[in-house]
């Protein structure tokens, strides 16, 4: 059986490259390919996202019910209000911060083009007395 290579998320948006931009300056990514349809950006990591461009495209509307949320991106950060500021400074906006249950925190946004994502954080937990 042959295995498949990890591949690349595309979203599609009007302005990919102003998208790129927003998702590059976020994830302190490179652009390693761009043509007038397509921007696709890697993070040192080696996530790799690609934004398209679709002259029709709409933002969706999560997280109202009547439009359930297709597909997110979830990112995990060390300090979620920093990353907050740093979001909100390159153009994204929350759009679920309340305090979520559970080992983890997360809070969701925005990108400038309407497009969903989550930023997670692993709660500290005390250390075990005894």
């Amino acid at each position: 059986m042959s295995t498949v290579p990890a591949a690349v998320v595309v979203l599609d948006c009007a302005e990919p490259e102003k998208l790129a931009e927003f998702y590059r300056e976020f994830l302190a990514a490179e652009v390693v390919q761009a043509n007038a349809n397509r921007v696709e950006i890697r993070a040192a990591d080696g996530f790799r996202l690609a934004l398209r461009r679709d002259a029709t495209a709409t933002a969706p509307s999560w997280p109202r019910p009547e439009n359930s949320l297709q597909a997110h991106l979830e990112f995990e950060v060390d300090d979620l209000d920093a990353a907050e500021r740093r979001i909100v400074g390159l153009g994204g906006r929350p759009v679920e911060t309340k305090d979520a249950t559970g080992p983890l925190e997360e809070r969701g946004y925005s990108d400038p083009s309407g497009h969903s994502f989550i930023l997670r954080c692993e709660v500290p937990v005390a250390p075990k007395l005894g």
